[in-house]
């Protein structure tokens, strides 16, 4: 069984509050950051502090991904091998431009006994990253899944922020299309006005609605709404029950399809109720 994605949450590093709260928040994951949110000068006492709290938290059945460094940089190498030590579940690659990144950074994992099932997910934001996304989703069997870097995104296309996210949904959708081709799980980027729920509500229906598995998110506030929205609701496992029993009565009949409210139901709506409700099921909804 999957485990749900449905609100990935960034908690800075640096912060050590915030890392300790963070081990009482209803999100699905959490992302403890050592690239963007923190400063030059914080880059190594950030390393440790998230060293000890890997080693000494308990986040329970929450996902831990520890976003390094990118490559790029001159702290990624220090990153890796203080985070390695202390074994988080994946580490999250920012900057994903080609294939060749997931690779270097699989084949430094490989080199390490103590990760031998540590998970990478790549972080999907720039226009190249986009335009390689079938390779880079074949990069790896590490690698687990993609989450969408919206606000890099629209800086390098020169987009303008939509609520209907107009300019993104080209790459949205074949970054979608690239990780569902590989079997991985897809996120989507952040909503920056953390105080704006119905925004939020907005954007997180829309992604759901495309296929995505949840939302990342910048503050605590959000996650209940990403919560709610990516889970399905009670019409939605009402009706995959509905639907299997229909099909289940259709096949004693020996009958290769059903009809339910007007609508067939064939193997892959069956397919996709069951998907449904072991998703309920991991969350606790029934």
């Amino acid at each position: 069984m999957q485990k749900p994605f449905r609100s990935l949450l960034y908690i800075p590093g640096s912060k050590e509050r915030a890392l300790e709260k963070a081990t009482t928040l209803p999100a699905d994951g959490i992302i403890i950051d050592l690239e963007d949110a923190v400063a030059a000068d914080e880059k190594a006492n950030a390393r440790e502090m998230v060293a000890n709290t890997l080693t000494n938290r308990d986040y329970g059945r929450r996902s831990l991904m520890v976003r390094i460094n990118g490559f790029d940089s001159d702290w990624a190498m220090d990153d890796l091998a203080r985070i390695c030590d202390v074994t988080p579940d994946a580490i999250l690659l920012p900057k994903v431009n080609t294939a060749s990144d997931i690779q270097r950074l699989a084949g430094f994992l490989d080199q390490q006994d103590k990760c031998a099932d540590t998970q990478i997910w790549a972080m999907m934001e720039s226009p190249m990253g986009i335009l390689n996304a079938r390779e880079i989703a074949a990069a790896s069997p590490r690698l687990r899944g993609m989450v969408l870097g919206t606000n890099d995104l629209e800086k390098d296309l020169g987009a303008r922020p939509r609520t209907d996210r107009m300019p993104m949904m080209t790459s949205l959708s074949i970054c979608l299309l690239a990780a569902r081709a590989h079997g991985l799980y897809c996120v989507d980027g952040v909503y920056n006005k953390f105080q704006d729920g119905e925004t939020l509500r907005l954007m997180c229906e829309q992604g759901r609605d495309m296929g995505m598995d949840g939302k990342s998110l910048i503050h605590p506030a959000q996650i209940d709404i990403a919560n709610e929205v990516f889970a399905p609701s009670e019409d939605d496992i009402a009706l995959a029950y509905r639907q299997m029993a229909a099909f289940d009565e259709a096949e004693a009949k020996g009958l290769g399809i059903a009809v339910l409210d007007g609508n067939i139901v064939e193997n892959l709506h069956v397919e996709t109720a069951r998907g449904v409700l072991a998703k309920a099921k991991e969350i606790g909804l029934i």
